[in-house]
């Protein structure tokens, strides 16, 4: 398909500045790309992006680069599906490509690790893995590009057109929905995860300003449950790179190891003694893998691999079920196991393609219910039942919180 993929490193002044010339003599500028694209950094990073007329397969591609960037983290600039994570010692080197809504897709190469997996869908501001310098290369660099079906595009970072030659931070600062029982109502509160240096869980309290706790990393995985069984739910997080749980209790922090890289973090009572536990989600297999206190394992196959994993009690009995959300047609999957020890599984639309999925007891009734937050407007919208799985709801309340995106 082409000679040299992604080339070498660009740094340094004189770089700098033949890049800044291929921008106003290069191809011409191309439309806006029809996602909202953010750079593939952690939030408040530093990076130089360059390119040169010779860079393949287009000049519209960029290769970043910053002081010592070897090991660096690497992030999703959109939601969307792994569609292939590839190892080589040629051409792009190990890479991943995402793709994303209305076609587009984008492409990170030269990786030094990595850390999803094909299939797995991933968040705006996920890790996917590090800077590195594989494959066609003669210098630690991100290539990365954003394409269609016409191939790369020119890119676009938080609506803006990227300046080649130009060092920017990176607006990838998302909010990432979440909620529980944090103030011991009975009924769960919505929160946010956002993503920064030390990043910041925000509480809603009614009548009162957000309770912010900084807890967790800018790539960290939030992950909410009632460590210590006090009947108020939690904050934690999971280093995708270390596999280690951080569950907090003011003033402590336990650790657990547990998962591998690419897994997605559960959390619940898995065995109805009001303590939860921790598990993963392996996307590639589709299988749920809960970690109980002792130690033990028990493995359950449910859902797709681009699935995204949610837990919640369905049925009022105190254990953790499990669930899966397709966030491209809005369905929630249920699955309840009988006290025949037989899995039944149920199928409830909900919310609209792109939503991101939140479970929780929005009205104490010891049944957890299911929501969904909508990125481009910070809404979230809590489905109120007395059944989850059930036909017939009494209401859908709506409340605004987040930054939309």
């Amino acid at each position: 398909m082409r000679a040299t993929l992604g080339g070498s490193a660009v740094a340094g002044p004189i770089a700098i500045a033949v890049a800044t010339a291929v921008l106003l003599t290069g191809a011409p500028a191309s439309a806006a790309p029809m996602n909202g694209y953010e750079m593939p950094f952690p939030c408040g990073q530093e990076w130089t992006g360059a390119t040169r007329p010779s860079h393949s397969p287009d000049r519209r591609a960029i290769d970043w680069n910053r002081p010592g960037d070897v090991g660096d983290d690497v992030v999703a600039s959109a939601p969307g599906t792994v569609s292939s994570v590839t190892r080589s010692a040629s051409g792009y080197g190990n890479h991943v490509r995402v793709a994303h809504a209305r076609g587009e897709s984008t492409l990170y190469a030269h990786l030094y690790t990595l850390s999803v997996a094909a299939g797995q869908t991933v968040d705006q501001g996920a890790r996917l893995g590090t800077v590195g310098s594989t494959g066609n290369s003669t210098g630690p660099h991100l290539h990365f590009e954003e394409r269609n079906a016409s191939g790369v595009m020119a890119p676009f970072f938080g609506g803006v057109r990227f300046v080649f030659g130009s060092t920017q931070a990176s607006g990838n600062c998302v909010d990432v929905p979440l909620a529980g029982d944090f103030l011991g109502t009975d009924e769960a509160e919505v929160a946010t995860f956002r993503r920064a240096t030390t990043s910041r869980f925000r509480i809603q309290r009614p009548g009162k300003k957000p309770l912010v706790v900084r807890f967790g990393t800018s790539t960290a995985q939030p992950v909410v449950g009632d460590w210590d069984g006090n009947g108020k739910s939690n904050i934690g997080v999971r280093d995708p790179v270390t596999k280690t749980f951080s569950l907090r209790t003011a003033p402590t922090v336990s650790t657990i190891v547990f998962g591998r890289r690419a897994d997605l973090p559960i959390a619940g009572d898995w065995d109805g003694d009001g303590a939860w536990e921790v598990g993963v989600r392996r996307a590639t297999l589709g299988e749920f893998r809960l970690r109980f206190a002792d130690g033990t394992v028990s493995v359950a196959l449910f859902g797709d691999a681009n699935d995204i994993p949610v837990t919640g009690d369905w049925n009022g009995d105190s254990v953790t079920d499990l669930g899966a959300y397709d966030a491209a047609r809005a369905i929630f999957k249920l699955r309840i196991v009988d006290d025949q020890g037989l899995a039944w599984a149920a199928r409830v639309p909900f919310g609209e393609p792109g939503d991101l999925p939140v479970t929780a007891d929005w009205d104490g009734n010891g049944r957890t219910d299911l929501g969904v937050w909508d990125p481009d407007t910070g809404v979230f919208s809590k489905r109120l039942a007395a059944n989850p799985a059930g036909v017939r709801v009494r209401a859908v309340a709506q409340v605004r919180f987040g930054k939309p995106r």
